[in-house]
């Protein structure tokens, strides 16, 4: 992609920047972040510190107040490469409290690490930034989460996105390296270079890894189980690895935004609600090149179509939470009978939408049926239930219930 691509989040950076000290920019690496920033920061007196140059690195450590001493704003890209500067960008924001004073970036959920101090409370607004969305790559609204819960299951939307467009983006997936490369075996090599520098460098940097083999393994286990339930037991039984080990790597792939945990969501609706969080994989397109998978294979009989597709909804469902208009929180649920929904998406007052994912273009009564099971106990609080599927239609299927073409998370706006 020649252009550069506007992103649903620099308006809320510019925003924070307007009235907070500190903004950080936080995400997985690759996604856009120094771009983001310099378009921020056209136009104003801003000093740039990047700290993946070695010597930029130095002068930070040895002399943290001096590098961080300057008058105007100071934009310091890959802040957790060097956490102490936090501590200094105190010092300076507490004598000095004018907004906008320094715009940060991460590839780490810095907050997170064990070793940073508890320095910034209440003088920071973090903003993540995820690889392109659908929207974003077509220039699309990306409004499905405020258009469905303002209008609920009277939203109706087509679209012309096939079965097999669909996936041709979850192998593409969304980082701006990937969809700028249109021959797919050079997509594969930028994926391949970008996992194995992301384990040897990011990873081992936060927490000494025993084996990287196993890393790689736990990365392609959980790449086929993207979108599915984290049996965090079965899949240390699997790989041969204690407890202790699995939980810490799988919250090492999470800090450094490889995956997403999706937690479960009960509101003492049925005391036989389960607790696992399901797994996701921040770009689908890493998961199916893990998994070895092209759009051909994906939709063959038999293929990863169905998992890979439901992980690809909830982490464009994940993206527009963060520029959505209300503050929503996104959750899965299942029963210990085997009742069921994808995604669970809840407001602050208490209102809730519910999603099925189905990787086909046809939809029955009975897919419905963890939908139905929600609106039954939430009564007035349950806004809608969807069923996302791959056909082209919307059609109403019943009491606040809505049968709508996949397409419509980033088309509707």
């Amino acid at each position: 992609m020649g252009r550069v691509v506007p992103r649903h989040a620099e308006k809320a950076v510019t925003e924070a920047l307007t009235d907070t000290r500190v903004v950080l920019i936080n995400g997985a690496r690759q996604t856009g972040k120094s771009t983001l920033v310099k378009q921020i920061a056209k136009g104003r007196a801003a000093e740039w510190r990047d700290l993946d140059r070695e010597f930029m690195r130095q002068g930070a450590m040895n002399d943290p107040e001096g590098f961080v001493d300057f008058p105007e704003m100071m934009v310091i890209d890959e802040i957790q490469r060097v956490p102490e500067l936090l501590l200094a960008i105190k010092a300076q924001v507490d004598d000095n409290s004018r907004p906008g004073r320094y715009l940060l970036t991460g590839s780490a959920r810095i907050l997170g690490l064990r070793a940073l101090p508890d320095a910034l409370v209440g003088r920071m607004e973090t903003i993540e930034l995820w690889p392109f969305s659908q929207g974003e790559i077509d220039s699309t609204p990306d409004g499905f989460v405020d258009a469905i819960f303002a209008q609920g299951a009277d939203l109706r939307h087509t679209s012309e996105i096939s079965r097999a467009a669909y996936a041709e983006r979850i192998v593409r997936g969304g980082f701006p390296e990937a969809v700028s490369r249109v021959n797919a075996r050079r997509r594969q090599r930028f994926f391949d270079s970008y996992l194995g520098d992301l384990i040897a460098r990011d990873v081992s940097e936060l927490s000494a890894i025993e084996r990287l083999p196993d890393m790689h393994a736990l990365t392609r286990l959980l790449a086929a189980r993207s979108g599915q339930l984290l049996g965090r037991q079965s899949i240390g039984n699997e790989l041969g690895l204690p407890a202790s080990t699995t939980n810490r790597y799988l919250s090492l792939l999470e800090e450094v935004y490889l995956i997403k945990r999706v937690p479960a969501w009960s509101r003492n609706l049925s005391s036989r609600a389960v607790s696992t969080t399901k797994v996701a994989f921040v770009d689908s397109g890493i998961a199916a090149n893990l998994l070895g998978v092209d759009a051909r294979g994906l939709i063959r009989p038999n293929g990863l179509f169905g998992p890979l597709l439901e992980g690809f909804v909830l982490m464009e469902l994940a993206r527009q939470l963060t520029w959505a208009e209300d503050h929503i929180d996104l959750y899965h649920y299942r029963t210990k009978d085997g009742v069921e929904v994808d995604a669970v998406l809840e407001n602050r007052r208490g209102q809730v939408v519910a999603i099925e994912v189905k990787a086909a273009s046809t939809v029955r009564a009975d897919d419905f049926r963890g939908l139905r099971h929600l609106a039954d106990r939430l009564g007035d609080d349950f806004v809608a239930g969807i069923v996302l599927h791959t056909g082209g239609q919307a059609l109403p299927f019943g009491d606040r219930m809505l049968a709508m073409p996949v397409g419509a998370l980033w088309e509707v706006g």
